[in-house]
């Protein structure tokens, strides 16, 4: 990689690299101060006790007091050395951004305190070089909290979206098994518990026939589990007319009387299939479980761009406070997830009225 574009992306690099730059301006300030200013040489002694700071203390507040008191002390020293005004720069600037405080005040307040002590210390000689070293020092501490806030809130935001596409995997992988397993194994029980009243080699052959589908779906499942990049997919995507042939079979075979009305022509994208098909499987499991109907109805329609699945049986209706399981849930997360809308009531005269609508153009 480009070492400089290294040092703009990698926060940690650009932090040792302005500390180092920090150091040695503030070594060659105080070491121009005590070969050409000796009546100063105080200051070069008592000036690393910052400079040790920085590498030693591993408390960030702490550190940045001490840097904070050594510039206000550097700085009592300006107007008689002309030389350490960079060590004042260089130590309120690491000042300023070790500060953990939200404003940063430490680092300023004893390097101006220092500057005002040195117009008493020397009035003959004052200057501003104290007060200007102060003032770009501080600056610069801010551009660099910036820069380093700004990279700690994008890794941040970049962990968070990392954890969110995970859940989102997992919710994915949950609705999947609940749908199409669930559905599957709620056929093979029918077809079980109707060989026991009939064709019991019929009804094996079928459960086989289930059986394989159900294995079909749990490789597709364990195959985005090993690549989760992967898109999710089914073995074989389903088709709206699937809705009548294969979903509507369970609840046939208890004997239920199966309606399936939909429009020719419904605008859905691959999603949206998806989406209407899933809904209606859970929709129709639950009934064969839970309903105890005699008679279903699905109803599939558009209408000013949006299409509503509407199922409805004649069972025994939902309970007062339904429990919202797996199944509801998954209802949910596939309407919010294309922005529509869905409401699960009680049918006139009997039975259980489950009402989707979703937007044409988002599916």
């Amino acid at each position: 990689m480009n070492p400089l574009r290294r040092l703009r992306v990698d926060p940690h690099m650009l932090r040792r690299t302005a500390y180092a730059v920090a150091v040695l301006a503030a070594l060659g300030s105080m070491f121009s101060s005590f070969v050409y200013e000796p009546e100063t040489n105080s200051v070069w002694v008592v000036g690393w006790i910052p400079i040790i700071a920085v590498a030693s203390v591993p408390n960030r507040r702490f550190r940045a007091t001490i840097l904070a008191v050594g510039a206000g002390f550097i700085a009592l020293w300006t107007p008689d050395a002309v030389f350490l005004w960079p060590a004042v720069a260089a130590f309120v600037m690491v000042s300023v951004t070790e500060d953990l405080h939200e404003v940063p005040v430490v680092g300023w307040a004893f390097g101006f305190a220092g500057s005002i002590g040195g117009l008493f210390l020397y009035p003959d000689q004052a200057t501003v070089s104290g007060f200007l070293a102060v003032a770009l020092g501080g600056g610069l501490g801010l551009v660099l909290r910036s820069r380093f806030t700004e990279a700690d809130l994008t890794e941040q935001a970049h962990s968070l979206r990392g954890k969110a596409a995970w859940l989102e995997q997992r919710t994915s992988l949950a609705r999947e098994l609940h749908d199409v397993v669930g559905h599957h194994v709620t056929a093979m029980v029918v077809q079980a518990e109707a060989g026991q009243m009939g064709d019991a080699q019929a009804a094996l052959r079928n459960i086989g026939d289930l059986g394989r589908k159900a294995l079909g779906e749990l490789d597709a499942l364990v195959v985005h589990l090993r690549d989760p990049k992967g898109e999710l997919v089914v073995s074989a995507p389903p088709r709206l007319l699937d809705i009548d042939e294969l979903l509507a079979a369970p609840l046939r075979g208890q004997g239920v009387e199966v309606s399936v009305r939909m429009d020719e022509e419904l605008g859905l994208g691959e999603v949206g299939v998806l989406t209407v098909y899933r809904i209606a499987q859970e929709a129709l499991t639950n009934v064969t479980r839970h309903a105890h109907a005699q008679h279903a109805w699905v109803e599939l329609t558009r209408s000013d761009g949006r299409v509503r699945l509407r199922v409805s049986d004649d069972g025994i209706g939902p309970s007062p406070a339904p429990d919202r399981g797996a199944g509801l849930l998954g209802i949910e997360e596939r309407v919010v997830a294309v922005g529509g809308s869905w409401d699960l009531s009680s049918r006139p005269g009997g039975g259980t009225i489950l009402d989707v609508s979703i937007p044409v153009d988002r599916t």
